[in-house]
C-alpha cells in the first residue's frame, strides 16, 4: 500500500501552536479574565478546552459558564491584554523556519487553516516573520460556515488548489483539528511535545511528532 504521506502536493498548517507559539500567551490571559469574573480557571484548563476550536465557539462557552452575556470590559481587557504580550512575547514555533524553506525547495505547495480570525494571523504572523511565506494563501474558520472539528475548512483549503483531500497533509497540534483533517479524509501530523496530548492525538489518527524539524520527513 502506497504511504500516504507520500502523496502529498498540498501541506495544510494550522497556526496557532504549529506555526506560532501562542497558545500559552492566549489561554494565560484567558484564564486571569476569566477568574476575575468569578470564573476559576487554569491555562492548562482552558488549553485542553479550546485548542484548535473557534473563537466564537469558545465565546459560547465562556458565557455558557457566565450564565450570560460577557461584559464588554472583558472582551476589551483580553483582546488588550493578548495584543500586547503578542507584541512582548510571541515566538515562532521553533523549528518552523527550516521546514518552511525546506518547502519552497519543493514542488509542493501550502497554506495556512486555522479557526482564528484574519486579523489576528495577519498579526501573529508578521510578528514572527512567517507572512511573507503564506500571504494569498491563508484561511480561516470564518471562511466557511462550521470551524474545526468540522472538515468544512480543510475541503475549502483544498479546493482553493483544486487538490483532492487525499492529495493534502495537514499539519495540527489540537485535538479537533486532527478529528477535522480525519473527517476532511486527509492524512494528518500531529506535533505536540506533551505526551499525554501526543497520545490523544495518535488517538484521534494522526502521527504524532514532538520536533518540528521532523515534519521534514515526511515532505
Amino acid at each position: 500500500m502506497e504511504n500516504p504521506f507520500s502523496q502529498a502536493r498540498l501541506v495544510i498548517f494550522d497556526c496557532d501552536g504549529v506555526l506560532v507559539d501562542s497558545e500559552t500567551i492566549v489561554c494565560r490571559v484567558l484564564a486571569e479574565e476569566m477568574t476575575r469574573l468569578g470564573m476559576p480557571a487554569t491555562a492548562e484548563e482552558l488549553d485542553e478546552q479550546f485548542s484548535g476550536r473557534p473563537s466564537k465557539d469558545c465565546i459560547l462557552d465562556i458565557e455558557a459558564r457566565y450564565g450570560g452575556p460577557l461584559p464588554e470590559a472583558y472582551f476589551h481587557n483580553t483582546e488588550s491584554r493578548i495584543r500586547r504580550a503578542f507584541h512582548e512575547e510571541l515566538e515562532p514555533v521553533t523549528g518552523i523556519y527550516e521546514v518552511l524553506e525546506k518547502l519552497q525547495t519543493t514542488d509542493l505547495q501550502s497554506c495556512v487553516a486555522s479557526s482564528g480570525p484574519h486579523a489576528k494571523m495577519q498579526i501573529t504572523l508578521n510578528k514572527t516573520g512567517l507572512w511573507d511565506f503564506f500571504e494569498g494563501r491563508i484561511f480561516s474558520a470564518d471562511d466557511v460556515g462550521r470551524g474545526k472539528p468540522w472538515p468544512d475548512l480543510f475541503l475549502h483549503s483544498a479546493r482553493q488548489f483544486d487538490i483532492a483531500p487525499q492529495r493534502c497533509l495537514v499539519v495540527e497540534d489540537s485535538i479537533a483539528g486532527v478529528k477535522a483533517a480525519v473527517a476532511a479524509g486527509m492524512p494528518v501530523i500531529g506535533y505536540s511535545h506533551n505526551l499525554e496530548r501526543g497520545r490523544q492525538l495518535e488517538a484521534e489518527g494522526a502521527r504524532v511528532i514532538n520536533d518540528m524539524q521532523l515534519l521534514l520527513d515526511y515532505l
